[in-house]
């Protein structure tokens, strides 16, 4: 079986590593799997950019970006079917089409899936909106979106044209054979409600490797990064908090309302920009990792912190509070999108009510105070990575789901 998986970046991102894990994991199962790219940050052979004439891209966007239509000016999608890969795939697998600068063009799906069947992997809920990755308090996608609040979200436009993206996009699924995969049951309910109902919807989790993510010895990978050994460590990361999606704003009130006295008994351990800034303003000791990119550390880093704090305001399925898990370590964020998914109250962490940093403030205390606690929810989080979210498992659902569109696609030829 060949598989063409098509995505913004191999690497470059979170939706972008989550199909790359899954690209290694078919790969481990001895399927032939092979990307095709907006951008390559890897040496992988079976990894190629999608080649763009970036001039003519740029002049048709001073026509349709000031329109506020997203995308349509990107002309070398409808020439993908030449490509070597496409021709030898069996099936493809769509990821994120998306991004904030445009590589790919969705009204080429109807030409990409004519003659083969695909498997749309859903990383937010851009797919059936009129722009926007998330809609937040927004379910103006469930009837043709229009009048749209938050233009300046993630993938932001200049002009209020949602209704006619929205309508463009409901088209060329009329007219595509796509089969929708979402990694959490919160996304896949919204798919339900949305403009893709008329596809069969399934939901496999992303999967992660569990023999590089795993707990190694706290005291040691303390030792390791520098790190006291008897107090408290909390740890959070993000690309980039400024981002209000990611909730730096909750994170910063949510530690300034922690007791003094754990305050000072605590060390706020970071990965990835702005981490230290927060820190230091709520007077918090804070050891900055920068951004990581390799496995071994992040897991070291996992391992060494008593919690991992996520304050995010809309997520999937989010591949950081995968790798805690993994890593055995207990988890605090917000009760939204598929963050429940992974944060089980009592059993793996502490949920706080949206937006509420006095009950976030309140989890991690509750945690950090219960020594005993913690202890359990770590051996429950590894347990649950192991039985529900390895790689193997993911690898083995996806193949069962190409085979099944394999074979409804051959009996209606």
């Amino acid at each position: 079986m060949n598989i063409l998986h098509i995505n913004q970046s191999d690497i470059g991102g979170g939706a972008a590593i989550a199909a790359y894990r899954l690209h290694q994991g078919l790969l481990n199962k001895e399927i032939n799997s092979k990307l095709l790219v907006g951008e390559a940050l890897t040496s992988d052979a079976r990894v190629e950019v999608i080649s763009q004439n970036h001039d003519l891209n740029d002049q048709l966007f001073r026509f349709n970006g000031r329109f506020g239509l997203l995308y349509i000016n990107i002309l070398s999608s409808f020439n993908i079917p030449k490509h070597p890969f496409y021709q030898e795939a069996d099936i493809l697998n769509l990821h994120n089409i998306h991004g904030s600068y445009g590589w790919f063009n969705y009204l080429a799906l109807a030409k990409l899936t004519k003659s083969k069947p695909a498997v749309f992997t859903l990383h937010d809920m851009w797919s059936f909106t009129g722009h926007c990755a998330y809609s937040y308090d927004c379910d103006r996608w469930k009837i043709g979106c229009g009048k749209c609040p938050y233009l300046d979200r993630y993938p932001h436009i200049y002009r209020d044209n949602t209704r006619v993206e929205w309508k463009l996009k409901n088209w060329v699924y009329s007219n595509s054979n796509l089969t929708i995969v979402t990694p959490s049951n919160w996304l896949a309910e919204q798919a339900k409600t949305s403009m893709l109902s008329c596809f069969p919807i399934h939901c496999i989790p992303y999967g992660i490797d569990t023999a590089a993510y795993q707990p190694i010895d706290s005291q040691l990978c303390r030792v390791v990064l520098g790190l006291p050994v008897n107090q408290k460590i909390i740890m959070f990361g993000a690309t980039n908090l400024n981002d209000k999606r990611k909730g730096g704003d909750l994170l910063f009130n949510a530690l300034q309302n922690l007791p003094e006295s754990l305050k000072d008994e605590t060390v706020l351990l970071t990965f990835g920009n702005k981490g230290e800034e927060i820190a230091k303003q709520v007077g918090m000791k804070v050891l900055s990792l920068g951004y990581l990119n390799s496995d071994r550390l992040k897991s070291i880093a996992y391992s060494a912190a008593d919690l991992f704090i996520f304050p995010t305001r809309a997520d999937n399925l989010p591949l950081v509070l995968q790798e805690s898990m993994a890593c055995g370590t207990p988890m605090v964020s917000f009760k939204i999108g598929g963050v429940p998914d992974l944060v089980r109250p009592g059993i793996t962490g502490y949920l706080a009510e949206p937006e509420n940093t006095q009950d976030f403030c309140h989890g991690i205390v509750q945690l950090l105070e219960d020594e005993q606690l913690r202890q359990n929810m770590r051996k429950n989080c590894r347990a649950i990575a192991l039985a529900e979210y390895s790689l193997e498992l993911q690898a083995t659902r996806y193949i069962e789901l190409y085979e099944q569109v394999l074979s409804a696609s051959s009996a209606i030829r």
